[in-house]
């Protein structure tokens, strides 16, 4: 179905377009057309935008003495002239301002910066209340923090999302292993995606804010109190172009057709403003492009950037391809994979003949000899109902002393990935497989992921196996590692384990369950589910009494039209018993790993660490706290997880409020990553922080993520199964950092595949209503949690029908009075003050222009408020069942 009159941008334009002012008027470098640039100055010699980076001896000897910074940028996608890198001290990011200082660096590059004097840092105004100074977050929570197991989003319908939900706001999928839908996707992915405000609301709206937080200072600093300033810097070298150089956008024509320019470039205009304008030669565009400029206004490209002179406020570039229709799903699909460098072209032969050839494909009579033999246990799968990658099966075998034999049976990938060949280097380059709603884009060929890998029911399985006597309260009484060959005797999805769950004494009829082979049949597999949540509510109790984090956000969930593959629906995805059960025992079984392969290889394991919350942003939130009266404690994980969840009631207002905090406690989270052991000199740094554990890896996703392959490879040579690996430390961490980096891409990726099929929803069954709850106040808008679909919008006064706003402070807290303009002159005007936590009505609506969407405040009644009979009906209405029973 195609839209041609819909452009789906997928970064809000929260300012101009263009580079920003500071960049200053030259010849090439200036926007085409800008008469300035015929100044007499500046008239025949080009004179130079961007500094000279310095040599690579000097930048090394810079950091060493400590005078030079190195760190991620990160460019706020809201207001794309700030960007920041993190403060190696954990302080209050180091501020970059303007296109200039950011010396042509993009998003997600390593850099190194230089501090700029102290008079020329940024102002940060204590009264100020938009808390965007360091906002470019992109939700950088672990995994490991939220909720596990709930897998593949495929083509059929939304319960086949993958990661597609856990880990936007985790920066994984497993609960450290959960088969996350991520979902707060919509934080970032929705700030960043398509999220605009309305014309009216974003030129003015945003103004005055922008200016006011962005002051830089003449007046004597000295009397400013400490804390108000930021220190402010200048990139002088970039380390590592993480950045794709790549970018979805539109062709225009040259302004002044009487240029040079115009007879030789067209210039690119990217949807990320992030990303530079971008001159492409005109021999690159479509043929009648320039006689039918308008033919292509809502034809989506790809450009690569191939260069970006000293002397130029735009890059030059190359056009890679075009995409189709602005706003189509396909199209859009497309343009944010490339963007992030996901590969997902088709295997080459030189890959495909790695693998075994003679199909159907038997296990070898050897293999029989060397594992361990279960397949007459009863062994199952538990997965998302359209999962097909399915790495991991449980068993729980009674014991005659009332203790348990629980397995987790983990497919044996790195059997089929022979080290050094073809198919080990695509897979260590793709690094995950990436979860999108619509479909999966698989890091090794479908036939490993979807059969010879895949723990399929009632058929044979190589497998790596982690079993355990736990008593009834999950004390381990012993554990074995090894590998082992299994056969599943059925493929449970959550909601199966869900309803055994549920009825524990009662049998589940045959046609409610998927086949189970005679062997076992279903009252054995029933028990087993049993025993094992019996377990696994034992394991978690005690992990959350031993300090453990969690911060459940909310994540959307999407039904999808069979034949058009658009979005019909959407819903918060519900995270249950069964997802906890399988969670609980992967994250016993990736401990058990890391404890392994760091006795055997204390130099060379491969671990996963969690650093505490940026310290800056931590102090922010417990102020904030304090202001409003929230009793949180901050002082490790485990005390904010019992104020999360013993502030707050279970009525509607309660659980909306812990919302909005669990959301905010997320934003000074950092991501979870990677390491080689040998690099870290403290072994306190390799604790895990939201795990409140000292060592952690992943083990139990081997189909879709190379580090696991790793470390099934580092587990078989601790198990004397192989010769030790022949990787150094630092080409092991080489690998970690790429497997962090990939991990980090694809959470991007789903959140914007995730928000571009929220935007598309909006378009196609839009006006959207729900409640929603005011997280933040400003002098012109306020920001609120849109608790229905999970998503983070802005709201500004003047995209409303008001007769007059006005802000105040009332104590320390931020207060916005809106004065509504009656809708018939016979009523007085409406008030309705706007504090944080406050609950309003909003609506999400299609703008007419683009495939984007704005937030509206609904009108309230004549008191200020909400009606209760509203939001009565509100409640009843919301989470419709038919929903939550089919996620």
């Amino acid at each position: 179905m195609s839209h041609p009159d819909y452009r789906m941008n997928l970064r809000p334009l929260g300012t101009p377009r263009g580079v920003s002012t500071v960049a200053g008027p030259h010849d090439i470098g200036a926007s085409p057309g800008d008469k300035k640039s015929k100044n007499k100055s500046t008239r025949g010699k080009k004179k130079s935008i961007f500094e000279t980076y310095m040599f690579k001896e000097d930048v090394s000897e810079g950091l060493k003495r400590g005078t030079l910074i190195q760190g991620v940028l990160r460019i706020n996608p809201k207001k794309f002239h700030e960007a920041f890198i993190p403060s190696p001290d954990g302080d209050r990011d180091i501020f970059i301002d303007g296109v200039v200082a950011r010396n042509r660096a993009l998003n997600g590059d390593l850099v190194v910066v230089k501090l700029l004097p102290e008079e020329q840092w940024k102002v940060v105004k204590p009264e100020n209340n938009d808390k965007e100074t360091e906002a470019a977050y992109e939700s950088d929570i672990p995994e490991e923090l939220c909720g596990h197991h709930l897998l593949q989003q495929s083509l059929k319908s939304y319960t086949d999302s993958p990661d597609v939900i856990i880990e936007a706001q985790f920066d994984g999928s497993d609960s450290e292993d959960g088969h996350g839908i991520t979902q707060n996707v919509l934080v970032d992915g929705v700030k960043k995606l398509s999220v605009c405000v309305s014309e009216k609301g974003r030129e003015d709206g945003d103004a005055p804010v922008t200016r006011d937080e962005t002051t830089c200072i003449s007046q004597d600093t000295r009397a400013l109190p400490e804390k108000s300033l930021q220190r402010s810097a200048k990139v002088v070298y970039i380390l590592e172009k993480k950045h794709s150089r790549a970018a979805t956008g539109f062709l225009k024509l040259l302004a002044d057709k009487n240029s040079e320019l115009f007879k030789k470039y067209a210039l690119f205009s990217p949807s990320d403003h992030r990303v530079p304008r971008i001159y492409v030669p005109l021999k690159d565009c479509p043929q009648d492009f320039v006689a039918r400029p308008k033919d292509y206004a809502n034809t989506l490209f790809i450009c690569r950037i191939v260069d970006w002179k000293e002397d130029c406020s735009f890059a030059l570039g190359q056009l890679a391809k075009s995409l189709g229709q602005a706003g189509e799903i396909e199209p859009e699909t497309e343009g944010i994979l490339t963007e992030y460098g996901v590969d997902f072209s088709d295997f080459s032969s030189e890959v495909l003949e790695c693998l075994p050839q003679g199909l159907p494909w038997t296990i070898p009579p050897e293999e029989f000899i060397k594992r361990r033999d279960l397949r007459k246990d009863c062994i199952f799968t538990i997965d998302p109902s359209t999962a097909r990658d399915l790495d991991d099966a449980l068993s729980c075998k009674p014991l005659a002393d009332g203790n348990f034999e629980v397995g987790v049976h983990i497919a044996d990938v790195s059997y089929f990935v022979p080290e050094g060949s073809d198919l080990d280097k695509v897979a260590a380059e793709r690094a995950t497989s990436v979860y999108l709603v619509q479909k999966v884009v698989p890091m090794l060929p479908r036939l490993l992921c979807e059969e010879l890998c895949s723990l399929n029911p009632m058929s044979d399985k190589l497998t790596f196996s982690v079993i355990w006597t736990l008593t009834p309260e999950g004390k381990i009484l012993d554990e074995w590692f090894g590998r082992t060959i299994i056969c599943s005797c059925t493929k449970l999805s959550y909601e199966h384990a869900q309803s055994m769950i549920e009825s524990p004494t009662e049998k589940i009829p045959a046609k409610e369950l998927p086949p189970i082979s005679p062997e076992h049949g279903s009252e054995e597999v029933h028990q087993a589910v049993l025993n094992l949540h019996r377990i696994a509510k034992q394991l978690r109790q005690q992990r959350f009494a031993d300090g453990a984090l969690r911060l459940d956000q909310l994540k959307l969930a999407f039904t999808l039209d069979h034949e058009t593959g658009l979005p019909q629906g959407c819903h918060i995805y519900e995270y249950r018993d069964s997802n906890k059960l399988v969670e609980e025992f992967m994250l016993l079984a990736n401990m058990a790993v890391a404890h392994k392969i760091h006795r055997a290889f204390p130099e060379q394991a491969l671990l996963r660490r969690h650093p505490p919350p940026q310290t800056r942003m931590l102090n922010d939130l417990v102020e904030f706290c304090d202001q409003m009266g929230l009793p949180v404690d901050f002082s490790s994980a485990g005390a904010l997880n019992k104020s999360l969840t013993q502030t707050f009631g279970d009525d509607k207002y309660s659980l909306a409020r812990k919302e909005v905090l669990t959301n905010m406690c997320s934003r000074p989270m950092q991501m979870a990553l990677y390491f080689c052991s040998g690099l870290l000199q403290d072994p306190a740094q390799f604790r895990h922080y939201a795990l409140n554990v000292p060592l952690y890896t992943h083990f139990t996703s081997p189909i879709r993520r190379f580090a696991d392959v790793l470390v099934h490879r580092l587990l078989a040579a601790a198990l004397g199964y192989r010769e030790q690996l022949d990787m150094a430390p630092d080409t092991l961490q080489k690998q970690a950092d790429h497997c962090n980096d990939r991990r980090m891409a694809s959470k991007r990726v789903q959140e914007l595949s995730t928000g571009l099929f929220f935007a598309v929803l909006v378009k196609e069954s839009g006006p959207l209503e729900s409640e929603a709850m005011v997280m933040g106040v400003l002098n012109q808008a306020f920001d609120v949690l849109v608790l229905r679909y999970g998503v983070q919008k802005r709201i500004y006064c003047n995209a409303l029908a008001l007769r007059s706003h006005h802000f105040q402070k009332v104590g320390k807290k931020p207060e916005l009075t809106l004065v509504w303009e009656p809708e018939d002159m016979e009523q007085e005007p409406a008030q309705q003050v706007i504090t944080i936590f406050s609950l309003v009505e909003v609506v999400l609506q299609a703008e007419s222009t683009a495939l984007k969407y704005s937030a509206i405040l609904k009108r309230p009644d004549t008191h200020g408020h909400l009606g209760p009979e509203k939001e009565e009906e509100e409640e009843e209405s919301d989470g419709e069942p038919e929903d939550s029973s089919t996620s």
